[in-house]
């Protein structure tokens, strides 16, 4: 079963939620990613003076192009640990949502808000 089928998740208490860490960030560098078993691109996102520029590795090439990720904000998980995807460490989960095809689809804001906000 995949994840988009698979039904809604066990219920969570609220400090369960909170410590999951999910951060707005600008997309300061996006390049290909050919390294990686399925296509994606290499990001570099901005998370503000707190946290920094961290990489992440996401799965977005059919539903994004290059050419429209730079400046865009995007949210991400900010407390897993890193990650090692091929030749690059992945520090942050950048979030989407699949499509109906499955393709991943950032998940976007309404308004642009400061770098490092927390989601709560």
């Amino acid at each position: 079963m995949s994840a988009e089928t698979a039904g809604v998740a066990p219920q969570i208490t609220f400090d369960d939620f909170m410590k999951v860490d999910i951060r707005v960030g600008t997309i300061v560098s996006a390049e290909p990613f050919p390294e990686a078993r399925k296509p994606a691109f290499r990001l570099v996102i901005d998370f503000g003076p707190e946290i920094g520029q961290k990489k992440s590795s996401a799965q977005i090439t059919v539903r994004h192009s290059l050419d429209e990720l730079v400046g865009r904000q995007v949210m991400a998980v900010v407390n897993f640990p890193p990650r090692q995807i091929g030749p690059m460490r992945s520090e942050v989960l950048t979030l989407g949502f699949p499509d109906e095809a499955g393709n991943v689809v950032l998940a976007a804001l309404s308004y642009e808000v400061p770098n490092g906000g927390r989601l709560y």
